[in-house]
């Protein structure tokens, strides 16, 4: 797996986690793809994923709410052991043209809602949301979570609820260390998590790093809805062409 492409791929997942605060596992994961099956690539980007998240919490936590990121932890959690026991034993292919078609979906939706926003950057206001909405979307993310360590439904719930882009980003990855947490543990249990899958993770952390303040260069002098707008473009293309080549 420790080849340059996968080292690219890394550089420019952690450039996009850097510039949105998301997206990090949909890159990595539809563009790893294309090299090795999902079972190794969402035990190493989890490994990747935790510092990141550590870092991005703390530099925004002014902006953490528990009333947003608590609920959520939860249901994404309960929702995360079925999707984890599905990636130990399904098929390595279906999964890929699942992944495929997530990605695309939810490119999409974060490209629409992108298109109808008036302005960049999360509204001002902090908003209220639906309960069954929450469980709907917290349960689905945990299956995602388990499946490929994709977080984006959440996000999406996320975005219409966080007053401001601190809030936004920082309760984004509490939810994500919660989980993330929770998933070391799961895929510990079940073989997932290796030490071979460690070792790689230590290899490509310097990228990761490298990434990673990249994008949050670019954070800081970017118009956040074009960063986020290219960032989706780019998920839907890499997840048609995933599926095409695994049909």
């Amino acid at each position: 797996m420790l080849t340059i492409p996968v080292f690219l791929a890394v550089t420019a997942a952690y450039m996009v986690k850097g510039m949105c605060g998301f997206a990090n596992t949909l890159v990595f994961g539809t563009l790893a793809g294309f090299f090795t099956d999902n079972v190794n690539i969402s035990p190493v980007d989890l490994l990747l994923g935790y510092p990141s998240n550590l870092w991005i919490a703390w530099t925004e936590r002014n902006g953490i709410r528990p009333k947003i990121w608590i609920p959520l932890s939860l249901l994404v959690i309960a929702g995360s052991i079925p999707g984890v026991f599905f990636l130990k034993t399904g098929d390595a292919r279906t999964i890929k043209i699942l992944f495929g078609f997530v990605v695309v979906f939810l490119g999409l939706e974060m490209f629409l809602r992108e298109r109808k926003a008036s302005g960049s950057g999360t509204p001002g206001s902090e908003k209220s949301a639906s309960p069954a909405l929450l469980v709907i979307i917290g349960l689905l993310s945990g299956i995602l979570c388990g499946l490929f360590g994709v977080s984006a439904l959440l996000v999406a719930y996320v975005s219409r609820t966080a007053g401001d882009q601190s809030q936004f980003r920082a309760n984004n990855c509490m939810v994500f260390l919660a989980e993330n947490t929770f998933r070391l543990f799961l895929y510990g249990s079940t073989g997932i998590l290796t030490l071979e899958a460690a070792k790689t993770a230590l290899c490509l952390a310097p990228f990761m790093v490298l990434g990673l303040f990249i994008g949050i260069f670019f954070h800081r002098r970017l118009p956040e809805r074009t960063a986020r707008l290219s960032v989706t473009v780019l998920l839907m293309v890499s997840g048609l062409s995933l599926i095409l080549n695994h049909l």
